[in-house]
């Protein structure tokens, strides 16, 4: 077999060869030297970027939280305290970061929200690790422990939960939802935007079935006017206005026909196609055929009893002066999504062609009116439709950083009511919960005489974290706070004292009625400990990083 060596100048090393056949390959080397760390120097290393992440994120956590402003290499700005969305828009190198990143995004897949809390009580068992391998504990005895202390956790989480029936205690629902909600922008509105998020989800929930279909609900936006301008419509909201100015701005027992296509002149199949008009006639000719074909369409809209259409494609002019002629109707460049949405309240069938319409496929809303938002924008409206569990949610704001910020705020309020809707057992916050596990897996700890007693009183004091965070961000001595407190839980063997964010005049979670959803509560503690316990059992990395292991994450904004 030939082989060629190439020079030590080539910027890729490389051999030439030949397979039995004589026909040549190329066998590339690597093109650097591969880093290779393991051991414990691996999991300081992870250790350290945890701290990075968490160090970042701590400030954004509770109703006392700070916001960040994130800047696109483009100079696109947004400013926010949601945690997957900080997260999201953060340039991470290190692995480990990236796996906390993704921690907040799977915790908002699942909840919605305590993105944040998530990845502030990964940061605090990782550190808690750091003190028990300096101890000379085995990282998986560190990780079997971590596991049995989460599962306790749960159990204990589940004692000292309520359960609530959704359908007579609406109260709830709304006190969860203003929850969420006090560390946002939107937090001066507290009480209207939850009483929004409760009405919106229940409007789309099946409570047989505990279910909720949180894609009948559409949020949008219009910057101008105030936080409080924004409204709810038991309908479709959408963003185009009448196809013409003159139409009636209020449509009443409206008869809808939703087609895919528009009102518009037939297109050729080439990309480039020519009519060629040699004389008066022929032109005379093709105006009359246009004028056919756009009054077919009319008529047929007259023959089926439609009053109104909705087009996903355009309306010519000339299409549009006839509607008005007839008294229809009509809005043109909707999208698809707003397409689907409008077809399920009014239960319509939304059709390819006018030729496919009849009588049946139309559907039927109580009004569609025409409002005016400012001096120039105009949007559409569907109210009163047959099927009331399509909602949608206006948010007015200053400007739209406001508007964008307050859509994913309502979100998570949003996805707080439906995971509580789905299952009805509540929890109370202010970081209560998490010291009444605290105190009762120290409790544990005592009954066991292996060495995962050192991981279950780690595992308590990582716990402590979260109040420990609320507390600082409150302006409280953390330390003084949080012992407090502690202190105060075992005497008066009350799990519902917690961090008096909000200087209400009582520590007393319960009687402020700072509630969260045990179903989020339980996912944080469970995805924090998976991925702990992912990163501990990393005995070895190789890459191609000269410096990784030796510095932090390596982070920047956005």
């Amino acid at each position: 077999m030939n082989a060629r060596k190439p020079k030590k100048q080539d910027p890729v090393a490389s051999y030439m060869t030949f397979d039995e056949y004589g026909r040549p390959f190329i066998i590339l080397r690597e093109q650097a030297e591969k880093e290779q760390i393991s051991g414990l120097e691996v999991i300081k290393s992870h250790i350290l970027a945890a701290k990075a992440i968490t160090s970042i994120m701590k400030s954004s956590l509770g109703p006392k939280s700070l916001d960040k402003a994130m800047v696109s290499p483009d100079g696109d700005l947004i400013i926010t305290n949601d945690g997957a969305t900080i997260l999201g828009k953060m340039d991470v190198d290190h692995a480990i970061a990236k796996l906390l990143v993704e921690l907040s995004e799977c915790q908002d897949i699942g909840v919605g929200d305590g993105t944040t809390g998530v990845v502030v009580l990964a940061g605090a068992l990782l550190e808690e690790v750091e003190q028990l391998i300096e101890k000379g504990i085995h990282p998986i005895r560190i990780a079997d422990g971590f596991e049995l202390a989460a599962h306790f956790c749960i159990k204990h989480l589940e004692f000292i939960s309520e359960e609530i029936a959704v359908e007579k205690n609406r109260e709830f629902l709304k006190y969860t939802a203003m929850t969420s909600l006090r560390s946002k922008v939107v937090s001066k509105c507290n009480d209207k935007f939850a009483e929004m998020a409760v009405d919106a989800v229940l409007k789309v929930s099946n409570m047989e079935n505990n279910l909720v279909d949180l894609e009948r609900i559409k949020l949008d936006g219009k910057p101008g006017g105030s936080l409080e301008d924004t409204m709810l419509v038991n309908g479709v909201i959408i963003d185009q206005p009448l196809c013409h100015p003159h139409m009636d701005k209020e449509l009443l027992k409206a008869a809808i026909a939703v087609v895919s296509c528009g009102m518009e002149m037939p297109k050729p199949n080439q990309m480039k196609a020519y009519l060629e008009l040699a004389s008066v006639e022929s032109y005379n000719e093709t105006k009359e055929y246009e004028k056919e074909v756009y009054e077919s369409m009319i008529k047929k809209l007259e023959e089926i009893g439609a009053n109104f259409v909705v087009c996903q494609a355009g309306i010519d002019d000339p299409a549009t002066h006839l509607l008005l002629q007839s008294n229809t109707g009509g809005v043109r460049y909707v999208s698809e999504k707003e397409i689907e949405l409008i077809s399920t309240a009014s239960g319509a069938h939304v059709v390819a062609r006018f030729s496919d319409l009849t009588p049946e496929k139309l559907g039927f809303v109580g009004s569609v009116r025409e409002i005016g938002l400012g001096m120039d924008n105009r949007m559409t409206v569907f109210e009163d439709c047959i099927n009331s569990s399509v909602v949608t949610i206006l948010i007015r704001g200053g400007n739209s950083l406001i508007i964008e910020e307050a859509k994913r705020s309502l979100n998570d309020a949003l996805s707080i009511v439906k995971n509580l809707v789905m299952e009805n057992r509540i929890v109370y916050g202010g970081g209560s919960c998490e010291l009444s596990c605290s105190i009762a897996i120290s409790k544990e700890a005592d009954k066991i005489s292996s060495l995962e007693q050192y991981a279950f009183r780690a595992f308590a004091d990582a716990l402590e974290s979260i109040p420990m965070v609320l507390a600082e961000n409150c302006g409280y001595s953390p330390i003084h706070t949080v012992t407090e407190i502690k202190s105060r839980q075992i005497v008066e063997n009350n799990p519902y004292l917690g961090i008096d964010c909000m200087q209400m005049g009582t520590s007393d979670m319960k009687k402020q009625q700072v509630i969260e959803t045990f179903r989020g509560k339980k996912q944080q503690i469970l995805l924090a400990m998976q991925v702990v316990k992912q990163i501990l059992k990393i005995d070895e990395v190789r890459t191609t990083d000269k410096n990784y292991g030796k510095h932090g994450d390596g982070t920047s904004f956005y």
